[in-house]
């Protein structure tokens, strides 16, 4: 029986411990939907295995991979970081990231309920608050993820960036206010909490909602993006 080729959660890193647990999680939610998948974890930035080794492991080992991004929207580290890794093997081939998805925006939509805003209210704003890239192709996934968010919000939906693009989230909640928003909510278009997720809080918006994860939505995305590749590239 040809086994499948090892998962490879590749995530940008943090610093954060609980950050750091929730990726863990992720991954391993991922193996308990689909028992007998092997996955591993690797890193583009802050924090060890790099992507590039692990991949060249499992590459030196003969063991097929599939990088699937932790990441919410096509930037630097994925089309640079990760496709160069996946790159240089044959045996390795990378998946889209997460983002945009149908699943995320809901996920979303729970996080800004559970703040306790109305989706039904045309006066409370949304800022969905992303880490940014300076890569044109992020910022049009990040769009899509407003766009979906967009569908089931009353209210007026835009975007901020944590950097790299624009406009900044304090920026972007500023905006919203001048427009006539009688509550600003920025949505945390985060995966866990880390440096992007603590800037938040001083953006001047009247609450911020909790990071995606966890959430078993995420893990289902995860795989989907692994059977995408596979279907591909067999």
């Amino acid at each position: 029986m040809t086994k499948d080729p090892v998962l490879v959660a590749c995530a940008h890193g943090t610093r954060n411990p609980t950050g750091r647990r929730l990726i863990a999680e992720l991954a391993l939610a991922a193996r308990a939907l689909r028992p007998g998948l092997a996955t591993t974890a690797a890193f583009v930035d802050v924090q060890p295995p790099t992507v590039v080794d692990v991949v060249r492991g499992l590459a030196e080992a003969g063991t097929p991979a599939v990088v699937v991004p932790l990441l919410l929207s096509g930037g630097y580290h994925v089309h640079v970081d990760i496709a160069g890794a996946v790159a240089a093997h044959d045996s390795a081939r990378a998946a889209r990231p997460l983002g945009p998805d149908p699943r995320l925006a809901a996920v979303l939509l729970d996080r800004l309920r559970a703040t306790g805003a109305d989706p039904d209210d045309p006066r409370t704003a949304v800022v969905l608050a992303a880490a940014g890239s300076s890569d044109p192709r992020s910022g049009a996934d990040v769009a899509g993820t407003a766009r979906l968010l967009r569908a089931d919000w009353a209210g007026p939906v835009t975007t901020g960036y944590g950097s790299a693009a624009q406009p900044p989230v304090p920026e972007a909640v500023a905006a919203a206010r001048r427009a006539g928003a009688r509550r600003v909510v920025v949505a945390a278009y985060l995966l866990a909490p880390g440096h992007f997720a603590d800037k938040l809080q001083g953006a001047g918006a009247d609450c911020v909602t909790a990071p995606l994860l966890p959430d078993g939505r995420i893990a289902a995305v995860l795989l989907d993006r692994y059977d995408e590749a596979l279907s591909r590239h067999p």
